[in-house]
């Protein structure tokens, strides 16, 4: 019942738009966890985020029968591979969930990144070597550049002309790194650094075939980028994205500088990009031009699409699934492209926004707002007519 106010049909038409969301997008068992959590103590969710990160961090030592990649794959390997994709899948959700914008050359971004790593850190570059951990926000800092580059020229089109210059991108950096001779094309780099440190047994614990450490410095990484991305989230950056994402016409007549915000998302998204590519340079040690194909720009967008365009924690687990399957059922591993392929249009159909769709609610504590501001505007309307009852 309407209590005729503009406050309380305001309310009562948010709260309705709300009910309709959460119907279309959640199943039932998801939106009942959904509430449970938003409904948490802001204490205990960090309580359970707290064990959460800690049972991540225990994930490379707890080789469970069940899902462990051996003997095909050794386990803390496979454990920091999916992070690295994990990583790539939130910088690539930046530009492709949170601002709906379709990058195809993702992979661009990442081989910036390892190639900066290799170019200052391994012996066959001329350049003047740095600590490998300083590459990591070098890389960051000069893919965004590259992304500003791109961003300037591109970002005014849209849709499948966005997708094909960005694919175009993609291939160019290859291309460079082949034609260009200090990035030694099939040569590649050899011996890109790593972090410091050495075992009791003298070898180094960032080794290239010891996973748990390359894990554990993706996770630590991941963990960083994830609170920062929440703040900025709700931030007006974050809300200007949402409304860039959703209509880019409406938003850039209600004032949204919409040009702006996309090259905010194309740095954004290239840092991260950039900075998974230098982590990657130093756990495998070799760069080379091969490395950075389109079908590894598509396997990157397929991680953002399996979780959740928008989300998050989505784009974490889609990144883990799509490096956790071909390590795990070896024997199919060639298929990969035909099996990720099906999943996606079995997932158009029946569940298009992904594993976890992107969140209807900017705010935790938002859907208690609008209750409130409801009860609010029920208060001077239902006192007197209950009054009235009463006489």
């Amino acid at each position: 019942m309407s209590t005729g106010t503009p406050m309380g049909g305001a309310s009562e038409s948010q709260a309705r738009a709300d009910e309709l969301v959460d119907e279309t997008t959640k199943p039932s068992r998801l939106r009942g966890l959904s509430e449970w959590w938003n409904h948490l103590p802001r204490v205990a969710q960090w309580g359970f985020l707290l064990i959460a990160v800690a049972a991540a961090f225990a994930l490379p030592l707890v080789n469970i029968p069940l899902i462990t990649t051996e003997p095909g794959n050794n386990w803390p390997l496979a454990t920091a591979e999916m992070a690295r994709y994990a990583l790539v899948a939130i910088g690539l959700n930046v530009v492709v969930g949170q601002a709906g914008l379709l990058d195809l050359g993702y992979v661009g971004f990442f081989a910036v990144g390892a190639y900066v790593a290799a170019l200052w850190t391994s012996p066959d570059s001329t350049m003047v070597h740095i600590p490998y951990l300083l590459t990591l926000p070098l890389a960051a800092m000069v893919t965004v550049v590259f992304g500003v580059l791109l961003g300037i020229p591109t970002l005014r089109l849209r849709g499948d002309y966005l997708a094909i210059v960005t694919l175009g991108f993609g291939e160019i950096i290859r291309l460079l790194a082949t034609i260009i001779p200090a990035l030694k094309g099939q040569v590649g780099f050899q011996q890109v650094g790593r972090p410091p440190g050495e075992n009791a047994d003298g070898n180094p614990v960032f080794a290239n075939s010891e996973g748990a450490p390359w894990y554990w410095l993706t996770l630590t990484v991941i963990i960083v980028v994830m609170i920062a991305l929440g703040n900025l989230e709700r931030s007006r950056v974050g809300r200007n994205w949402i409304a860039l994402r959703e209509d880019e016409d409406a938003a850039e007549i209600m004032g949204v500088p919409t040009f702006r915000y996309k090259l905010w998302a194309f740095g954004i998204g290239a840092a991260l990009g950039g900075g998974a590519g230098a982590i990657a340079a130093g756990q495998i040690g070799f760069v080379n031009n091969q490395r950075f194909d389109v079908q590894m720009s598509i396997m990157f967008l397929v991680a953002v699409v399996l979780g959740g365009q928008g989300n998050k924690f989505g784009a974490i687990i889609g990144g883990a699934l799509v490096a956790y399957i071909p390590l795990r059922f070896t024997a199919i591993a060639e298929y990969k492209y035909l099996i990720f392929g099906a999943v996606l249009v079995v997932l158009m159909i029946f569940r298009p926004q992904g594993l976890f769709g992107k969140r209807p609610h900017l705010l935790t504590f938002e859907r208690r707002a609008h209750k409130r501001i409801a009860n609010l505007a029920d208060a001077p309307t239902s006192a007197p007519a209950a009054k009235e009852a009463g006489q």
